[in-house]
């Protein structure tokens, strides 16, 4: 189940693939509704507040594998006939226009299945629309087809999506860079944020590296279940790490950076650079 990020109004929604139908994640909605720094909590309050909500909430919330840096996470997940309804719940000026950019998600959806090249079009406006180089897009869309396949390769495996790809995702960073995919969040002062939409161009590829050379050897070594796909994690990204240091001693710099484009788009980060 690939998770996907939308926009609306600057905010950032995840949503997943679910029996051929969009379902987005409660918290993103609720949060992107209200400004809320507990969404979490402003939901337990709403279903206090709404007796019928919260009567009805095991058929509106779905727990789905959402991707996250950390690996999969189960996420209270609705599609669009129930976050209609948690809307319903939340007194915001803002439900409107949500409803209206729902209604434009579905529609794109449909689009997609007719033409899936579209999906991967919008996702670099996306990011173009934040401020990203085209050099940059370019790394991180293929960045996110490595890891689509490196995922594929896992689910045949015999991988479980929930806790395992979060524990060999680990491996790979800490093999690659050093650090867990949190440690290198912390680093980098990020929280919700998606860590590789704050790497720069040596942490995408080096990434890239990680996760291409594990599918590699666990495809060749025949690596089935955990332990064996867990080695094979180890050392694809060992081979990215020992590329990193080699790339480090010529250069007399660090590839892993504490830097992120939380403040200052990339394009212009990399301007100043040059």
């Amino acid at each position: 189940m690939e998770t996907k990020l939308v926009v609306f109004k600057n905010k950032e929604i995840r949503r997943m693939l679910h029996n051929n139908e969009w379902w987005f994640v409660i918290v993103d909605v609720v949060l992107a509704l209200t400004d809320s720094i507990n969404p979490s909590g402003y939901i337990k309050d709403m279903r206090r507040r709404d007796k019928e909500l919260s009567k009805g909430w095991g058929q509106i919330a779905t727990p789905l594998s959402v991707q996250t840096e950390g690996g999969p996470q189960r996420m209270n997940c609705a599609n669009t006939e129930g976050i209609f309804r948690i809307i319903q719940s939340i007194p915001s000026p803002k439900a409107e226009p949500f409803k209206r950019w729902l209604a434009k998600v579905g529609y794109e959806r449909v689009q997609e299945i007719e033409d899936p090249e579209l999906a991967s079009k919008r996702t670099r406006a996306i990011y173009r629309a934040k401020g990203y180089s085209e050099a940059w897009i370019e790394k991180r869309m293929r960045g996110i087809a490595v890891r689509a396949e490196l995922t594929d390769e896992w689910q045949k495996r015999g991988i479980k999506e929930d806790p395992e790809y979060a524990i060999l995702t680990s491996e790979i960073s800490k093999a690659a860079f050093g650090v867990t995919p949190s440690e290198y969040k912390n680093l980098k002062g990020l929280k919700r944020e998606n860590l590789r939409d704050h790497m720069t161009d040596l942490e995408l590829i080096f990434s890239m590296l990680g996760e291409a050379a594990t599918t590699e050897i666990a495809s060749k070594k025949d690596a089935q279940g955990f332990d064996e796909n867990k080695t094979a994690a180890r050392k694809g990204g060992k081979i990215a790490g020992d590329a990193r240091e080699n790339l480090e001693i010529e250069t007399g710099k660090k590839v892993v950076s504490s830097g992120n484009y939380l403040t200052e788009p990339e394009s212009r980060k990399r301007l100043k650079n040059k």
